[in-house]
């Protein structure tokens, strides 16, 4: 049944709910909030403004749940401005280490809006390259907010997804986070919206071998009709936040 509700998704049909809410995992309770992961968010260092965003982004809430604790290696897919690449550096502490992947081989947009990031923190590397990668196996996979720009421009979401799974360690997690769409859209409101169904995000990533494994319900928001730009409402928008494992065998 959940195939068929998939399949007909990616088809265009307008069905609610897309997913049977039995073929979803059951939200865990609430991750506790470790001492690495409360210091790195109340961290001094961190801009006035990235701050100023907590009350929306929830950063503490989304590290719990996703696990990062020190030591972690996190490869984070499109880190914007370093919001959260500021956090991790934090959180894994002077053992971890955080890659920050940035898309393309040249200047561009990416690294500039990048720079003031990439060199203030020494357990911190930018990863440059026309697919993700990391020098050495990862705990953890992260993306917010960016995974619908993976079908801009010719963009190959299949494979970005095939290369985080192998980059993963065997038990590792793939923490997906993005402005949903309305049921059933799939991948039609990617270009004009920004916004990408849940369903189609579940039907890419475990095709490349993933399980979800939980969904937290930190970032919803009623009062979104997903009809709007995210960035007329910026990090007001309703999303959805999955939590993704490389199975171990």
């Amino acid at each position: 049944m959940r195939n068929l509700v998939l399949l007909a998704a990616a088809a265009g049909l307008a069905l609610a709910p897309v997913i049977p809410a039995a073929a979803k995992p059951v939200p865990a309770p609430a991750a506790k909030i470790g001492a690495s992961i409360t210091a790195a968010v109340a961290d001094p260092g961190r801009p006035a403004e990235d701050k100023a965003r907590d009350t929306f982004r929830k950063p503490a809430e989304l590290l719990a749940f996703a696990g990062v604790r020190p030591g972690l290696r996190i490869g984070e897919l499109l880190p914007g401005g370093g919001y959260f690449s500021r956090i991790f550096a934090r959180a894994v502490g002077p053992r971890g280490k955080v890659y920050a992947y940035i898309p393309g081989e040249g200047p561009g947009r990416g690294v500039d809006r990048f720079a003031p990031v990439a060199g203030a923190y020494p357990n911190l590397t930018v990863v440059r390259g026309a697919g993700f990668s990391a020098p050495e196996p990862l705990d953890l996979v992260w993306t917010t907010q960016n995974y619908h720009d993976l079908h801009h421009n010719g963009g190959n979401a299949g494979k970005i997804n095939a290369a985080v799974f192998a980059a993963l360690k065997p038990g590792g997690v793939y923490f997906v986070s993005d402005h949903r769409a309305r049921p059933g859209s799939y991948t039609a409101d990617v270009d004009a919206l920004h916004r990408i169904d849940e369903a189609a995000v579940i039907l890419e990533v475990e095709k490349a071998g993933f399980v979800l494994a939980d969904e937290s319900y930190a970032l919803r928001r009623a009062d979104d009709d997903h009809t709007r730009k995210p960035f007329d409402i910026h990090d007001q928008t309703d999303q959805f936040v999955l939590k993704f494992v490389k199975p171990r065998t």
